[in-house]
């Protein structure tokens, strides 16, 4: 305690009356003293005092300062941080093209950078992963699995033959003076690559961070050459992990950019999903981490899951029976790491003194600029070099031949002999490139008189036009000089952009909605009198399953009706006729419904649907008199219409007092919509006659080739209208053949070449190569088995699908080969003709014995295909409802149905 006692500056009644900077709030008035020594009462006069408010705002700048230009934020010029640069340099020091252990690296880069071997090492570590500028030896982690790298004394490392060519040139380098005084250091390395876009960046400064993404390498250079040659571009991002990727709204790298990212998932079979490839910034332990948690929420229900990753990717999702493996793929992108949203934010350093905030183009286009400045640069130099070596090869050349050597005992000090050489040399200078200098006779005096006797001249003439060729290269060049460099990013490509092909796949990705894709955990019940709806009233009525977050609606016997988000328990109103989960995109679930319009009023008959309502709103679907009430109800998910007898009571002269009316007869309307007439007398009841069928239009599916789904929006092609029961025929490269119902939530795979509403009537033709025959055969089947996927080429390793066609008759042309230098004729073949159909287990005919070259699908024969009758009792669901016209149904007193419009 003393010495915080010691440290404490006594008041000074002297100090009142001088200028004191002004109190910052939040901060207590404490006075330091700079001085090594303390002398209380002021009795040093040397010493100043300064508020700690003043050094707080000095230093912390100087600190921000010193973390964002010494630390966090790469620079544009080279794309390192300082630690980076420095790493670089040690090994380039260390370098004698043998491996060194990474421990005597990061020794050797503290001489440069003044902060622990931990830090040195985790960025040593991080540029090894990126497989780039490293060679690596040892175990170096893995970015699949998140596994940290050994120790430093067991794995080694050396630089990288790309990293020699495109880091290093000291001659065009610029230096400093390292942090203790002792070292020279680059300011930066003159890279001649995009590295920084290569190998992408992150960091966290004070106040301040960057993120850029990684890009492809051989991306980043086609866009380097289209930049010299002043063409467009355009760069997305490429990542290590693979995955799947959706750029729109990249914005170029900038602020307030978003990259989505998935995993590459797939079902192994029905019970079955392989993760492949995973997304960019996590790894396969986070991933599986989150697929835990997810299913202990109860967002998703799997049995188990397996990790059997090595080299690459392969996370094995057992589902729980009966768990749809398309629908499990969107919930996991829903609620688990296969789905990450990735914010880019391009900020480097400029000049060695300021952040910059910029794109990735302007960030290629500096770094395209800066490649052809160091190129020039190099040239440059390159051509001093070659001609002092071509002006001193003359020099030897005219200083042999003119035997001035011989004189030199004449002269017995060298400001004499110098004026003898260049009175010698004057009638030469002429032909020289330059002056002559003191240092060039210099070098002349001290040639040794061997090398003199064995002067060939001709051997020198032959070298001297060695280096003019080699001159008038490099001039060619710096007079070249963008062709130049488009030659020398072509050369990168060649020699090091082989296995660098993209990773990632580039899709538009559709917006998964979390109520459509969770996973019904929860059961909710309800009391229909008393008028409670939720997931705890156990000992109440069962209605169904549901999950936490979704929405329920309600209708009431009064003729109102309510959506609600599901709770535990949550009072809707008395006298419950109808609930269930809703969809509010629902648009082919019918409601049809009967209601009495006040207490003594009509009955009214309508049909509605029910979208774009606000929650926990009550809507009237009566014509709000007091007394309404639903006589009848029903909830159809297809549009179904029912039959229903209505039974009248005994009032007057009625005599007809029972009929059947058809909901088919009425017209799909808005749910504000007041319906139709059923009788003004008062029914005593109703009774379900008959079972009805949809009554709506076949809907509509397109297939969206950017995110690869269908919808029923209008995006992308149209597949055609589908009834309940129609399936789609899918096709794949592999042989594989299946007819699945469109459901939105399908995943199709990579390798799909068909895809179309499916005719069970008309066959599948291809032809095929046989693996185990060796030959191409031809084959025309029908799918026998809707519900099963089936394999209609032999599944020999070997075999392989040339073309497939749906036509009803469809052409091919065979391209034969060239056999000893005789062409045979194409062949068209009619494969209606050549084969009838058979089962889709048969081997087929055999096309030919000729060796094939190719084989093209032509257009098909002519075929009028007979279409079913359309049918006629179709109502399209509509929310106006203007496209039928209404009508009443009237009985009158002697109990006939009379129909009028209204």
């Amino acid at each position: 305690m003393k010495d915080e006692e010691d440290n404490i500056i006594p008041e000074d009644d002297n100090l009142e009356n001088q200028d004191q900077p002004q109190k910052e709030e939040g901060f207590e008035d404490i006075h330091v003293s700079t001085g090594h020594h303390f002398y209380e009462n002021n009795e040093n006069p040397e010493d100043t005092i300064t508020k700690v408010t003043g050094m707080y705002k000095d230093w912390f700048l100087d600190y921000a300062s010193y973390v964002i230009l010494e630390r966090a934020v790469p620079a544009i010029e080279d794309g390192f941080k300082p630690v980076q640069r420095r790493i670089m340099h040690s090994m380039k020091e260390l370098d004698d093209g043998r491996y060194n252990k990474v421990a005597n690296i990061i020794g050797h880069t503290m001489q440069y950078h003044p902060h622990g071997d931990a830090s040195i090492g985790d960025a040593m570590v991080n540029i090894g992963q990126k497989d780039l500028l490293i060679d690596c030896q040892g175990n170096w982690g893995n970015i699949l699995t998140g596994d940290g790298a050994a120790a430093p004394r067991y794995i080694e490392a050396r630089i990288s033959k790309f990293g020699h060519d495109v880091l290093f040139s000291p001659k065009v380098t610029q230096w400093q003076l390292s942090y203790d005084g002792r070292k020279n250091e680059p300011i930066h390395l003159p890279v001649k690559f995009p590295l920084l876009l290569a190998q992408g960046g992150e960091g966290i400064a004070v106040g301040l961070s960057t993120k850029i993404l990684p890009h492809n390498f051989n991306e980043l250079i086609d866009a380097s050459i289209k930049i010299l040659k002043g063409k467009p571009f355009t760069l997305f991002p490429d990542f290590p992990t693979a995955g799947i990727a959706d750029v729109s709204n990249y914005n170029d790298g900038m602020r307030g950019s978003r990259v989505r990212v998935r995993a590459k998932i797939a079902p192994l079979d029905k019970n079955t999903l392989v993760i492949t490839q995973i997304p960019f910034s996590t790894d396969t332990t986070k991933l599986i981490d989150s697929i835990l948690k997810a299913n202990e929420k109860g967002k998703i229900k799997i049995k188990k899951i397996e990790d059997n990753t090595a080299a690459e990717v392969e996370i094995v999702i057992h589902l729980q029976p009966g768990t749809s493996p398309d629908k499990m793929i969107d919930a996991l992108y829903a609620f688990t790491d296969c789905e990450l949203s990735i914010a880019p934010l391009g900020c480097v350093i400029e000049n060695c003194n300021k952040p910059l905030f910029i794109g990735v183009s302007d960030i290629l286009k500096i770094s395209t600029n800066r490649t052809l400045n160091i190129l020039k640069r190099e040239l440059e130099i390159q051509l001093d070099e070659l001609e002092a070596k071509w002006h001193f090869a003359n020099l030897e050349k005219i200083f042999i031949r003119e035997e001035m050597y011989i004189d030199f005992k004449l002269y017995s000090d060298r400001d004499s002999l110098y004026k003898y050489m260049y009175d010698r040399f004057e009638p030469f200078k002429s032909i020289l490139i330059r002056e002559i200098e003191d240092e060039d006779l210099q070098r002349l005096t001290q040639i040794p008189m061997i090398r003199i006797t064995r002067f060939d001249s001709d051997k020198a003439d032959d070298a001297i036009a060695k280096l003019e060729a080699e001159i008038e290269q490099v001039k060619y060049h710096l007079d070249h000089l963008i062709d130049y460099a488009v030659d020398y990013f072509t050369n990168l490509k060649d020699k090091y952009g082989k296995g660098r092909e993209r990773l990632t796949e580039l899709r538009n990705f559709d917006n998964i909605q979390a109520t459509k894709v969770v996973l019904r955990n929860q059961k909710f019940y309800v009391n229909r009198e008393e008028g409670f709806v939720g997931m705890g009233l156990k000992k109440d009525e069962y209605v169904g399953e549901c999950s936490d977050i979704d929405d329920i609606i309600v209708f009431l016997r009064d003729g109102k009706m309510m959506v609600t988000k599901i709770d535990d328990k949550k009072f809707i109103g008395k006298d419950i006729i109808h609930v269930a989960v809703f969809d509010k995109n629902d648009k082919r679930t019918i409601y049809n419904m009967m209601y009495r319009d006040g207490k003594n009023g009509s009955t009214f008959i309508k049909r509605f649907n029910v979208s774009g309502v606000t929650r926990d709103k009550f809507y009237d679907l009566t014509q709000e008199k007091p007394g309404s009430m639903v006589s009848y109800f029903s909830a159809n998910p297809n549009g179904e219409a029912e039959v229903v007898t209505i039974l009248l009571r005994q009032v007057g002269s009625v005599k007809k007092l029972k009929w059947d009316v058809d909901f088919s007869d009425i017209a799909i309307k808005g749910r504000a919509s007041r319906g139709n007439t059923v009788t003004k007398y008062p029914i005593k009841k109703i009774e379900l006659k008959e079972k009805g069928i949809s009554t709506l239009r076949p809907r509509k599916v397109w297939f969206d080739d950017t995110v690869q789904r269908l919808n029923v929006d209008g995006r992308g092609e149209l597949l055609g209208e589908f009834k309940p029961n129609d399936r789609l025929l899918i096709i794949n490269q592999s042989g594989k053949v299946k007819t699945i119902i469109p459901e939105l939530s399908t995943h199709f795979d990579e390798d799909m070449i068909v895809l179309e509403k499916w005719n069970p009537n008309k066959p599948v033709s291809c032809i095929y190569f046989d693996g185990e025959k060796e030959r191409y055969f031809v084959k025309r089947f029908l799918i026998e088995n809707e519900n099963k996927e089936e394999i209609f080429i032999s599944e020999h390793e070997k075999s392989q699908l040339e073309i497939v066609s749906t036509d009803w008759r469809p052409v091919a042309e065979v391209i034969f080969a060239k056999v000893k230098g005789v062409q045979k004729e194409n062949q068209v073949v009619d494969l209606e003709q050549f084969i009838a159909v058979k089962g889709i287990k048969a081997l087929g005919n055999q096309l030919t014995t000729d060796k094939i070259k190719q084989i093209n699908l032509l257009d098909p024969l002519p075929y009028e295909e007979v279409l079913d009758e359309p049918e006629t009792t179709t109502n399209e669901a509509s929310e106006e409802g203007n496209d039928i016209q209404d009508f009443n149904i009237e009985l009158d007193d002697d109990g006939q149905i009379t129909l009028s419009l209204e």
